[in-house]
């Protein structure tokens, strides 16, 4: 699975259960280990142990190897090592207090998000279509 596939997985699922904060670091050039850290916040154990799971769910729906889970039975701060991209779900006060941030925060990657297309709705159509005015002949 390509990366940023990967990665636009990973902040999908983080967003789907209202993960705040969302960063993704590209980090190849300074670890030979991984190529992305993702870290997020959560508002209390039970949410950050959400994240953490709706990241696993949603990676092994799509074929991903999960390599390891650490932290779940505290809940404060849970790692998802998923290969080459490790997951950091904390809650705030964690976070801030271990900065990892300035740690791993050279080069923050802009996550762009799938194209949605819009389809109308044959309903609004249809009244479109009923207040058009009618065309003139000539």
């Amino acid at each position: 699975m390509d990366i940023r596939t990967k990665q636009r997985a990973v902040v999908e699922a983080l967003e789907g259960v209202k993960g705040r904060d969302i960063v993704v670091f590209d980090v190849a050039r300074q670890t030979a280990y991984f190529e992305r850290v993702v870290i997020a916040s959560g508002d209390s154990t039970r949410q950050v142990n959400a994240l953490a799971a709706s990241v696993q769910d949603k990676l092994k729906a799509l074929g991903a190897h999960i390599v390891g889970v650490e932290g779940r039975r505290n809940g404060d701060w849970v790692l998802v090592d998923l290969g080459d991209i490790v997951v950091h779900v904390m809650h705030p006060a964690v976070r801030s207090h271990y900065n990892l941030e300035e740690l791993w925060g050279d080069k923050e990657v802009k996550v762009k998000a799938k194209p949605r297309t819009k389809a109308k709705p044959a309903a609004k159509r249809r009244a479109r279509a009923k207040t058009a005015r009618p065309r003139r002949r000539k």
